[in-house]
């Protein structure tokens, strides 16, 4: 019976259904979900759903619950099982899926779990997830009898990402994909691969007895760090926990962030598209607004968050797109979603075609001083209020420049500063970016001063 159920309002987030296994989410959840996104998708015109999962322990009975919750309704559902999050975005491009959902926690810890979701190759986010919760609290589902069909995608996909490897040059590389989803994909991946492969922690397990799966969270990168070392590699990646975000590491150990990342990768395609733009979020450095102009491209600045950076990348067509988070989007010569292994083989081919080492083209890369985001707790109920108190009281003021798309990214004579409301968390986050050491303690002094008047003591930095 097609029950109504109301869910935690806390797992309906910005970007996707996200909860603590067996506390906020569970498995009538799932079902219930699954009938309200069916009969939101019939509704559009639409009749079927991929959907995968990644390797929590939770993740298999989430995966069977959801599919019980579309096929009641109607939509035909293509299994495509165990693997990474771009995966599942490929099946629904080879498979021509209507939606695609993907059972997964992403880098949470692991007693999470959440549901990632596209429609008609768009995300479905936002106003789309607060109206599926609305939908399942009053039961308004269709009711269908829609079929299930497996599909092992996993050498398909091996065989895609493959295609678009160019090099000459036999890099010894190190990888970490962190016992996350994308462990048995890169397992076959380096088989074929050009390059002498070092790999760690490739076995999935759901409980990441190695380490938190985050990249993008340098402490996390330890491991790969002493295996680049260890073996004299040209660099070293790793990817999260289901394979969408990726970080990357030079011969040195040094990081490359989402937005350096960015810069590296534009290069080739601006030289084919010279005009294009490339889209990044609010939080990315100066360094990616002065190279990509000066290799002849046009700079995008846009909302942080993996959906709303996709969005815009397809409303401007713009042939690639990513945040500071390492997510990274090609439309060149691809289909325009996430995808950390998609965006390794670039890389990869990058400096296996190339003269110069990572290290090199990191070294040359304009510097500036800057903090890593700051983030600081606030209350639900808080966190944009304050950011139209600051706001407002930046309207008053000279001198400066204020790019209100996502929270205040404020520009001064000194470089800028960015206070925003995360959208999945109950906190508030900032960053400060400066050509000078003294420019940055003036500009940490003008975001200190805002947080006062509106009462937030935040963490000293």
């Amino acid at each position: 019976m097609n029950a109504p159920r109301t869910l935690d309002q806390t797992i309906l987030r910005e970007y996707d259904i996200r909860g603590i296994v067996g506390d906020t989410l569970n498995r009538d959840d799932a079902i219930a979900i699954g009938r309200a996104f069916g009969t939101m998708l019939i509704e559009k015109g639409g009749k079927s759903a991929a959907v995968g999962y990644d390797g929590r322990l939770s993740s298999p009975e989430l995966e069977v619950a959801l599919i019980e919750g579309l096929t009641s309704v109607g939509v035909d559902v293509a299994r495509v099982g165990l693997g990474p999050s771009p995966m599942l975005y490929y099946a629904t491009h080879v498979l021509e899926q209507d939606a695609g959902l993907m059972i997964t926690g992403s880098h949470n810890p692991p007693d999470y779990n959440g549901i990632k979701m596209t429609t008609f190759g768009h995300s479905f986010f936002a106003d789309d997830i607060q109206k599926l919760g609305v939908r399942a609290s009053k039961g308004d589902f269709l009711e269908g009898h829609g079929n299930v069909e497996s599909h092992d995608l996993q050498s398909s996909y091996v065989e895609r990402l493959l295609s678009d490897y160019r090099g000459t040059k036999d890099l010894r590389i190190a990888w970490d994909p962190a016992n996350g989803a994308a462990g048995d994909v890169l397992v076959q991946l380096i088989k074929t691969l050009p390059g002498t492969h070092f790999v760690i922690n490739e076995k999935i397990d759901g409980t990441f007895p190695a380490h938190h799966p985050d990249p993008t969270v340098e402490s996390n990168l330890y491991q790969l760090k002493a295996l680049v070392v260890k073996n004299s590699c040209d660099l070293g990646i790793g990817f999260d926990g289901d394979g969408d975000r990726i970080g990357i590491v030079d011969q040195h150990g040094r990081v490359l962030w989402g937005d350096q990342q960015l810069v590296v990768l534009a290069k080739e395609i601006l030289e084919e598209q010279p005009g294009a733009s490339i889209v990044t979020d609010v939080k990315a450095s100066q360094m990616f607004f002065d190279e990509i102009t000066r290799m002849g491209g046009k700079p995008v600045l846009w909302k942080a968050g993996h959906s709303h950076i996709k969005t815009k990348m397809h409303q401007l067509g713009s042939p690639l797109a990513g945040e500071m988070s390492a997510h990274i989007f090609f439309q060149h010569r691809y289909y325009g979603y996430d995808d950390a292994l998609y965006a390794a083989i670039r890389m990869l081919s990058i400096l296996a075609s190339g003269e110069q080492s990572l290290a090199d083209i990191l070294d040359a890369l304009p510097k500036f001083e800057n903090t890593p985001e700051l983030r600081f707790d606030c209350s639900e109920e808080r966190k944009f209020k304050v950011i139209d108190e600051v706001r407002a009281r930046l309207s008053k003021m000279d001198d400066i420049d204020v790019n209100a798309i996502d929270g205040v990214r404020v520009s001064t004579d000194d470089g800028w500063w960015l206070l925003r409301a995360s959208n999945t968390q109950a906190v508030l986050a900032a960053r400060c970016e400066s050509s000078t050491q003294a420019g940055l303690l003036r500009l940490k002094k003008a975001l200190m001063e805002q947080l006062n008047l509106s009462g937030i003591t935040p963490p000293s930095f």
